[in-house]
């Protein structure tokens, strides 16, 4: 039996070119305002429109600031680029949640979080992370900006079929263990290049226990081990977070709409080309030590010594660690951080929200650590205002921003300040992503709190009840 991949993906096939490419038919393409400009200006150098605008939903979210959202952006590049989407839109007809819309966000959270982004669908967006959708039961990957035209022009794609993975996490997570820690603990064990040609399917019994916040972030951090996507396969959780939402179907067609994603399973015999299975009491709270999101340990453990490394990684091994700062075979709990950064489309979300509240409640922000909490949408600010969780983080020394990509990448005024050592939620640790020299640990939200509010970095489990 064909795998929930083969189901989704044979369902979308337009056209299979001999010896090449298949024409793929997408349900949802999302635009933002770094990778679209282009593939615009190819439509209308081609007296073209776009094919299926109704399909096609518009957002800047990575050059907006997280202040003053209702004055003009003072960098001249981010409003060059947020001001050309809005135009855009308007001249091709398309849906547009500009700045302070309250629909505005981070697309990727604002997706799921609108219903737009629904089981059994085809999801593409000029950006890496557009694998989070998968969360929904859905097939979505990142495409480049020559690729948004095709998708502009005719609502298909050409790609070549990936192969298929699954990876199942069996057992309970222990305290204070996320799904963004099994996401960093899974790229450790895969290194950044180990899903290279597949598409994951999520299984086990950690993964049906996850939230679908958690699935998303866990499905946002995929591209991370080199996978062309990842997806969970639609389930009771799925259903009870998309009923009701904007743009999910209503009445009649829901009931229609449910019984047909409760189809979208792989079955007991679907054959992978690869399958995985780790054990959920591995797991611990992890962290980044490295410039790739690979390179993690375990909170409580040291740094790998240099002799445990294979020689032909030995060179770019140390010269990461020399980047940032750190030494081979030494542990990082204790060492002082400067920057927090809690938000990006892998942890923006209210549950995210709620776990940084929960440990810092009681306690105060150290001095000499900035924080910035960053909502992924403005839905997730409001919901952390009826929660009173912002009455919570302010009692701790903490103040919301405005929603935004924000700190996970420089390319607005949230930047950390070469040197400095950030303990971050956001999904990568490159050199400089942050800020020219700028230093990051990735985190869960509950690692990221316990630094914020002792000034190093700390196991959050000390915190946890």
């Amino acid at each position: 039996m064909n795998t929930l991949f083969d189901k989704i993906w044979d369902a979308h096939v337009v056209r299979k070119v001999e010896d090449g490419p298949t024409q793929l038919y997408i349900d949802r393409l999302y635009c933002h305002e770094v990778t679209s400009p282009q593939a615009f200006e190819g439509l209308r150098e081609r007296g073209l429109k776009c094919f299926r605008p109704k399909q096609i939903f518009c957002m800047p979210d990575h050059n907006t600031p997280t202040h003053d959202q209702d004055k003009p952006i003072a960098d001249p590049v981010s409003k060059a680029q947020v001001d050309a989407l809005a135009r855009n839109a308007a001249e091709f007809g398309l849906t547009h949640f500009g700045m302070m819309d309250p629909h505005n966000g981070i697309i990727h959270v604002v997706g799921p979080e609108l219903g737009l982004s629904l089981p059994g669908m085809t999801i593409v967006c000029g950006d890496s992370h557009t694998s989070t959708h998968g969360a929904m039961g859905a097939v979505a990957f990142g495409i480049g900006t020559s690729e948004v035209e095709m998708v502009l022009a005719s609502q298909c794609i050409l790609q070549s079929k990936p192969k298929s993975m699954r990876i199942r996490i069996e057992g309970m997570l222990g305290k204070g263990v996320t799904a963004k820690d099994v996401a960093l603990y899974l790229m450790a064990q895969l290194t950044t290049s180990g899903a290279t040609g597949y598409f994951v399917e999520y299984g086990g019994s950690v993964v049906r226990d996850m939230t679908m916040e958690g699935r998303l972030t866990l499905c946002n951090l995929s591209i991370e081990m080199g996978a062309r996507g990842g997806f969970v396969a639609p389930d009771e959780t799925t259903f009870a977070y998309l009923k009701g939402r904007n743009y999910a179907p209503k009445g009649d067609d829901w009931d229609r709409a449910v019984a047909y994603w409760r189809t979208l399973q792989s079955g007991d015999d679907a054959v992978f080309d690869r399958e995985l299975v780790f054990d959920a009491a591995d797991i611990e709270p992890r962290i980044t030590y490295g410039t790739n999101p690979g390179m993690g340990i375990g909170i409580s453990d040291a740094i790998p010594a240099l002799d445990t490394i294979p020689e032909a990684g030995q060179a770019s091994f140390l010269k990461s660690l020399g980047y940032m700062q750190f030494q081979p075979g030494e542990k990082l709990l204790g060492k002082p951080v400067d920057y927090v950064f809690l938000g990006a489309c892998t942890n923006g979300r209210i549950e995210d929200f709620r776990a940084f509240a929960s440990l810092v409640k009681g306690h105060h922000k150290a001095e000499g650590v900035t924080a910035w909490l960053v909502p992924g949408s403005w839905k997730v600010d409001g919901q952390i205002r009826a929660e009173g969780l912002d009455k919570v983080l302010a009692e701790a020394g903490f103040e919301v921003r405005q929603p935004g990509c924000s700190a996970c990448l420089a390319m607005n005024d949230d930047k950390i300040p070469a040197g400095c050592l950030a303990v971050s939620t956001s999904n990568r640790n490159f050199e400089g992503r942050q800020g020219p020299g700028s230093r990051t640990i990735l985190a869960s939200p509950y690692t990221a709190a316990a630094a914020a509010i002792t000034g190093v970095i700390t196991d959050p489990r000390q915190f946890l009840k």
